[in-house]
């Protein structure tokens, strides 16, 4: 995360995390990840600093919903395993 100055203007550069909303993702229940994911973010303190944007088909969707995280991928995110994976692999890469 970077810091621009402009002018007398302090602007912090948001962190985004690309989650795959295509059809097969949407099959694997990500319209239930999204808000866990927003929930996450908020008590982390990370929604200020964290942006969520959808895309379209990110790959590897064969067995679950695939984000990204800057340059990094995690494949395999469902329901039931964000909350560990946020834990485990999303904010780890977010407080480097």
């Amino acid at each position: 995360m970077g810091r621009h100055h402009a002018d007398n203007y302090v602007m912090a550069i948001k962190t985004t995390i690309r989650l795959c909303m295509g059809s097969a993702c949407h099959q694997y229940g990500v319209y239930e990840v999204l808000p866990a994911l927003q929930k996450l973010l908020t008590v982390h303190n990370l929604d200020a600093t964290v942006e969520i944007r959808g895309a379209f088909c990110l790959g590897p969707c064969i067995n679950g919903i695939v984000l990204e995280v800057g340059e990094q991928q995690i494949v395999n995110i469902n329901p039931q395993n964000i909350e560990q994976r946020f834990k485990s692999e999303i904010l780890p890469y977010l407080r480097q």
